[in-house]
């Protein structure tokens, strides 16, 4: 296969993955393995991915803020928690191989996806419901801590645990809980891909090849979380979550 046979499969996977990331999240489940269609070890491919993440939440919050969806209260709080989780999981990531979170990670989206067919009012909130201020819900802290622990150590599936604490224990809706997650993704892949840049496990090239399909499939998918209706919006998640979680299965 040739060097641009290997892009044109980066930029498409990157579409797609953007696009999930943005609705739901584990869109790293498809671009993974396309990097390591490269030939890159499993650190270098989640190192090189972030690049893709990053601009791609870039793009995903700009367009959920020019829109009006991007909630500002509690955002110290809760950037605060995330990045410093991201940070904590980065440094692990940098030493120790990333396989064996993989059983914990289908098992979360699996346990998430039956949540949402048998009580999905724990994950979405019915529309009107005014979202917790994050210093009465304590019960949020370490789900966004370890959110950004694992988004800084493995980033696959991380979308599930994010939309998980700001739907389900937060209570925003699911365009503003898709909007803070991008955020947060934003600002702990940041941290990530600084500790993974001085750690030199980044292939810069690749990542940017990525970068330009995720960046794509984000202002995609923002249009679509704005212009969907709730109830589409939850089955679009649903969908999104059990794609992702055959992805995990096969990759």
């Amino acid at each position: 296969m040739s060097d641009l046979s290997h892009y044109l499969i980066l930029v498409t996977t990157g579409l797609v993955a953007g696009v999930i990331n943005t609705l739901a999240g584990g869109g790293s489940n498809l671009t993974l393995p396309a990097l390591m269609l490269l030939g890159m070890p499993a650190d270098v491919a989640n190192a090189t991915n972030r690049v893709g993440v990053f601009l791609q939440c870039a793009v995903g919050v700009r367009g959920f803020r020019k829109a009006g969806r991007l909630p500002q209260e509690d955002l110290p709080g809760i950037l605060g928690l995330t990045m410093a989780g991201g940070l904590a999981g980065a440094v692990m990531a940098s030493v120790l191989p990333n396989l064996y979170l993989k059983p914990l990670m289908l098992g979360m989206i699996v346990c998430m996806t039956l949540v949402m067919l048998v009580r999905p009012a724990l994950i979405v909130p019915p529309p009107g419901t005014p979202p917790r201020p994050i210093r009465q819900s304590h019960g949020s802290w370490p789900a966004l801590f370890l959110a950004g622990f694992y988004g800084g150590f493995v980033q696959a599936g991380v979308g599930f645990m994010l939309l998980a604490a700001f739907a389900g224990a937060l209570r925003y809706d699911l365009v503003r809980a898709n909007a803070l997650k991008l955020l947060c993704t934003l600002m702990f892949t940041g941290v990530a891909l600084l500790v993974f840049a001085m750690a030199d496990q980044v292939l810069w090239l690749p990542g940017l090849v990525l970068a330009l399909g995720t960046m794509i499939g984000a202002q995609i998918g923002v249009g679509l979380a704005i212009k969907i209706s709730p109830v589409a919006m939850k089955w679009t998640l649903l969908g999104m979550t059990l794609a992702a979680c055959g992805a995990a299965w096969v990759s």
